[in-house]
């Protein structure tokens, strides 16, 4: 049976295009504010005769007559996107960043359609209707995916950066390295981050048998469905290293994609798996729970390459599961 094997393992703040079209919406703010003044002005005047009963103004012709309320809503809309923007310049430069990250787009509402990257297929792979597995999701927004695995290192600050800059990410989790402090993972949970699959004890799965790679799998299910609420439907082998038992467990189990990855990231550098060394819309990075004990670096120094990298090349981080 063959196994499918991957290669594992002065600073300036601009104001983004995000930022000026809220800059717009805060000056039609302004002006719908403006003009309910004007107009709460002619009837204090004694304008009252042929106009809005409200208003004494009479609306110009074809046009509704302007309700305070509205305008109060799109004020306070406008107020709450510049704190928004404001709290993430203040983050940006409390963490190091060399620039402010960018706003990924909406979650796309029709989702593409993921299938196995070429190369990647095991023997009837479709017949057999098992998971994808893939390093790219099919998009053209330029966006791309952090995910993180296994969980030995447990950074309080790293939780702290992430939240603080609103970062999205994926976490791929192995029971016996995360059973120590279960609790830290919950707390990434109540952040928004989904906890996945990415086997008990971390094996090299292909030199197992079915039997053997199912317990492995279906097991971390019941661990993260038990300790954190949500049984996973993303799994990750470990070291990318699979074959067609690995695929028919993990579909038994109750997964429907393989996520692996295109670029690798750690506190002081890059790895490719492409020969261009070149980031594309959709890639999924890599990375892992690591400390200096393993890095040279820390876990925040890792973030900071990442953003730093990839704002600077115009991309913004988006949700893996919002794609999917």
């Amino acid at each position: 049976m063959r196994a499918v094997r991957q290669n594992d393992k002065s600073r300036a703040f601009p104001l983004s295009r995000s930022v000026r079209v809220r800059g717009g919406i805060a000056v039609l703010a302004v002006a719908a504010i403006a003009s309910g003044c004007a107009q709460g002005s002619g009837g204090a005047r004694g304008d009252r005769g042929d106009g809005d009963g409200a208003t004494g103004v009479r609306p110009a012709a074809g046009q509704p007559r302007l309700e305070e309320a509205p305008a109060r809503a799109l004020d306070s809309y406008a107020t709450k996107l510049r704190a928004s923007h404001a709290a993430r310049v203040a983050a940006a430069k409390r963490w190091g960043l060399r620039k402010v990250p960018l706003t990924a787009p909406p979650a796309p509402a029709t989702k593409p359609r993921i299938t196995t990257r070429k190369g990647f297929e095991v023997d009837g792979h479709e017949a057999l209707e098992l998971p994808p597995v893939f390093t790219t999701v099919p998009t053209r927004d330029k966006v791309v995916f952090l995910t993180i695995d296994d969980g030995a290192e447990k950074d309080p600050a790293f939780l702290r950066m992430t939240r603080e800059l609103r970062l999205p990410y994926t976490a791929f989790l192995s029971d016996y390295l995360i059973k120590e402090d279960y609790g830290y993972f919950r707390r990434m949970r109540d952040g928004g981050v989904v906890l996945n699959n990415h086997t008990l004890h971390h094996p090299y799965l292909p030199a197992l048998s079915y039997a053997r790679q199912k317990r492995e799998i279906c097991g971390m299910q019941r661990v993260i469905e038990k300790r954190y609420g949500k049984r996973p439907v993303l799994f990750r082998p470990p070291f990318g290293n699979y074959d067609k038992d690995t695929l028919r467990a993990a579909k038994s189990c109750g997964i429907t994609h393989v996520p692996l990855w295109n670029e690798e990231v750690f506190a002081d550098r890059w790895a490719y798996r492409e020969w261009d060394r070149e980031l594309r819309p959709g890639d999924i990075v890599l990375s892992h729970f690591r400390g200096r004990e393993h890095w040279k670096g820390t876990m925040p120094d890792m973030i900071r390459r990442f953003l730093d990298k990839i704002t600077a090349e115009g991309y913004a981080v988006a949700r893996l599961e919002d794609y999917l």
